[in-house]
């Protein structure tokens, strides 16, 4: 699955995949517990697929953060747990994405990447590389 289909939605925890579209807004179902919500248009909702982090020379999209930490880590959740200290956080970030910025990258933003990498790690959703390859081929 690509990140198109991924959603963070403020106020709630964990990440959402997107079920079925509806007049008012969407179904999206919790990769933590399964439960499906109801998600209109008050909800703040980001796309994973359109999030990206602040480099000194660019943004690097989301998905291209998840493949580095993924090649660190050999495919396995991370060494690091997200409720570890800043300093810790920062350290494992900077080896990860040594050129990162780190006046606009907070430790709360480390904390959510980490967390999300572990997140679509369990459910195997980290073939990014396989989704877009299919996407390309069905235009």
């Amino acid at each position: 699955m690509s990140l198109e289909k991924v959603l963070s939605i403020s106020g709630r925890p964990g990440l959402y995949k997107l079920v079925a579209q509806t007049r008012g807004g969407f179904i999206a179902e919790s990769l933590i517990d399964k439960k499906k919500i109801s998600v209109n248009m008050q909800h703040n909702v980001s796309i994973l697929s359109e999030i990206a982090i602040y480099t000194l020379q660019e943004e690097l999209p989301l998905r291209e953060v998840f493949s580095k930490i993924k090649a660190k880590e050999d495919g396995k959740p991370t060494s690091i747990s997200h409720k570890e200290s800043k300093d810790k956080l920062e350290e494992y970030f900077f080896e990860i994405l040594p050129n990162y910025d780190e006046d606009r990258v907070y430790a709360s933003d480390i904390k959510k990447i980490i967390q999300w990498y572990n997140l679509l790690e369990k459910h195997n959703m980290l073939d990014f590389d396989v989704a877009e390859e299919k996407s390309d081929e069905e235009e």
